[in-house]
């Protein structure tokens, strides 16, 4: 059992309850030309400081409670102007709910021990009863903005246009054709390398998923880049965990650093990020998956692409990164996940009714979730864990939160 939910749930809650609604009260919203970098923690305000709607907020908090969404929300969390307005965690005793399942083999836990069994509470969701939370895909992000980070210290010397074959032994991959030879960087972070690949039925448990196969294999790049090609690349758009994998391989290849220890020292150190990393069985850090991190850290990610790429006077990834990062390139397909959304640089796009205006979100498998509102300056992260195929649970959608602002922009001194 994690001790995690055991001991520290009531307190916590009252804790975060306090932070949320007491504290907050006291402190004013920014002046116009001010920024708070929340490089130890996030500061507290108000809602109404900020310009966001307290009862609508508290409506949406019941609702998270109750299961109005999904029924294993873990945390839910709001910012604007630079400081935290509400944090709040719904504990649950997942020894006991995944109990069952966390015994039986399956395509969410292939080796049925270990860092991909996906119902042991030792590992899920939580990291060894810490508050890190499995981001599973909000990973792809976030390996995307470190690719960006590297680039932007000339570290990452390649174009996106560098074929992928080149930091391969062309020879000992499987499935080489005139179209395999002309996937590019640019491909792989855009969904649309044109390799075979099926991530229908993660979140039903199909277990011809290659994502599950993947994951139940022991060399994780080399089952990627096999893949047969099934369109050219750039033309269409196929949800491919295995390509983000393969960013992992590249970026030591054409680095000679761990994106881990790289990322660390460059994004996650300078934004007081805590954070862990899961590896594959030979050691490379999952790229597609693996990253563990709290709702609050994972926040500034999403602060600091509002910034283009700034943090406390440090540019950390360069604005055109940001901006190519955020650009449409495909639109994603018709599957019930992906319906409605368009995709940049491993960060999802989607507009909102009668408006020209992009959400800017990173989604993961269970239900974890960055939305970036920018016209609003409006951030909001929650974590779930729904994971079994007959979950009847749905997710927020962003024009779920758009009645919370009152306000267009900061108000003045809270007025």
């Amino acid at each position: 059992m994690d001790k995690r939910d055991v001991i520290f749930s009531l307190p916590r809650y009252l804790v975060l309850a306090s932070a949320a609604f007491l504290l907050g009260s006291v402190t004013a919203a920014p002046p116009a030309d001010q920024i708070f970098w929340p490089n130890k923690g996030w500061a507290l305000a108000s809602a109404a400081n900020v310009g966001l709607d307290q009862h609508f907020l508290l409506k949406l908090d019941k609702d998270m409670t109750s299961g109005t969404y999904s029924q294993m929300m873990d945390s839910f969390a709001v910012f604007r102007c630079g400081q935290k307005v509400f944090d709040r965690t719904y504990p649950h005793n997942y020894a006991m709910i995944y109990g069952t399942e966390a015994t039986k083999r399956g395509p969410y836990n292939e080796r049925l021990f270990g860092r991909y069994n996906y119902f042991d509470p030792y590992w899920h969701p939580y990291y060894h009863g810490s508050e890190l939370h499995t981001m599973q895909s909000v990973t792809k992000t976030v390996t995307s903005v470190i690719i960006g980070v590297a680039m932007q210290r000339g570290d990452f010397k390649a174009g996106l246009d560098t074929p992928v074959l080149k930091y391969f032994d062309v020879t000992r991959v499987s499935n080489v054709d005139d179209r395999k030879r002309r996937i590019t960087l640019r491909h792989l972070l855009t969904m649309s390398a044109g390799l075979e690949w099926n991530d229908e039925g993660f979140d039903t448990g199909d277990p011809q998923n290659d994502t599950s196969l993947m994951e139940a294999s022991d060399d994780w790049v080399l089952y990627a880049i096999d893949k047969p090609m099934v369109a050219e690349p750039g033309e269409v758009w196929n949800y491919d965990s295995g390509g983000s994998e393969l960013l992992a391989y590249i970026f030591q290849k054409e680095t000679g650093q761990d994106i881990d220890d790289y990322g660390q020292k460059y994004l996650f150190g300078p934004l007081g990020i805590k954070h862990e990393w899961k590896r594959t069985y030979l050691g490379v850090v999952d790229t597609e998956g693996g990253l563990y991190l709290t709702g609050s850290d994972l926040a500034k990610i999403g602060y600091l692409y509002l910034h283009d790429g700034t943090w406390d006077g440090q540019q950390i990834v360069s604005r055109e990164w940001v901006k190519q990062s955020l650009t449409p390139y495909s639109q994603t397909s018709a599957q019930p996940d992906f319906k409605g959304f368009m995709y940049g640089f491993q960060w999802w796009l989607f507009k909102l009714p009668n408006s020209t205006e992009y959400v800017w979100m990173a989604r993961g498998f269970g239900g974890q979730n960055l939305m970036v509102f920018p016209k609003e300056g409006l951030i909001v992260t929650f974590t779930a864990w729904d994971i079994l195929p007959t979950s009847t649970g749905k997710e927020p959608a962003p024009a779920d939160f758009l009645p919370l602002v009152k306000t267009r922009t900061c108000p003045i001194d809270g007025q």
